[in-house]
């Protein structure tokens, strides 16, 4: 949420808690409903006074308006949270999260030392591509070769598949799993 509408808000809401406390105190017997109808005469009727109401009335009015029937949520933070969006003269293509996750462990399956991965996309406003991915990798694995070799083909095959350009594959390598065969000599 933008700074400007949280201070809207606030002072939205307190200005519903004076309104309401003053409805429940007229209700209550509390407060005499003459003194709270000569308050907002004076109000209305008193020439700075009645500019200031009417100056914050229009702005409450304009901001109510707003929220009701406009998202605050743009249409790039949209365009994030799904994907990218790609336009030619034939048309519109969107291009998930998901399908570029998937087209990672695709390229990881090709790997015999790689054992398992999970990865994370993010996209930028330039559609730029960051992938995150955390591998678990065989225990014979020479992890630096690996994670180059591994970078490179994902960086390829995206751009292959998708025409997009990947700013950094970030490889985090969580486990070593032990290799079956050594598993199995043990029994």
């Amino acid at each position: 949420m933008k700074i400007i509408e949280k201070i809207t808000l606030i002072i939205y809401s307190n200005i519903m808690l004076i309104v309401s406390i003053i409805a429940c105190l007229l209700v209550f017997g509390w407060l005499d409903l003459q003194v709270v109808i000569n308050i907002a005469t004076a109000c209305i009727t008193t020439d700075p006074a009645s500019k200031i109401v009417l100056g914050a009335s229009v702005i409450f009015i304009l901001l109510s308006i707003r929220c009701i029937f406009f998202d605050p949520t743009s249409k790039a933070d949209i365009k994030d949270r799904q994907g990218i969006l790609l336009e030619n003269e034939n048309g519109k293509l969107m291009i998930s999260k998901e399908t570029i996750e998937n087209l990672v462990e695709s390229v990881a399956r090709d790997f015999q030392d790689a054992d398992n991965i999970s990865t994370r996309v993010e996209l930028d406003r330039e559609n730029n591509v960051t992938i995150f991915a955390n591998l678990v990798v065989t225990s014979d694995a020479i992890i630096k070769d690996l994670s180059a070799n591994l970078q490179n083909k994902i960086k390829e095959r995206i751009k292959i598949a998708t025409d997009l350009e990947v700013k950094e594959v970030n490889i985090s390598v969580k486990k070593v799993a032990p290799v079956q065969e050594e598993q199995e000599g043990m029994r």
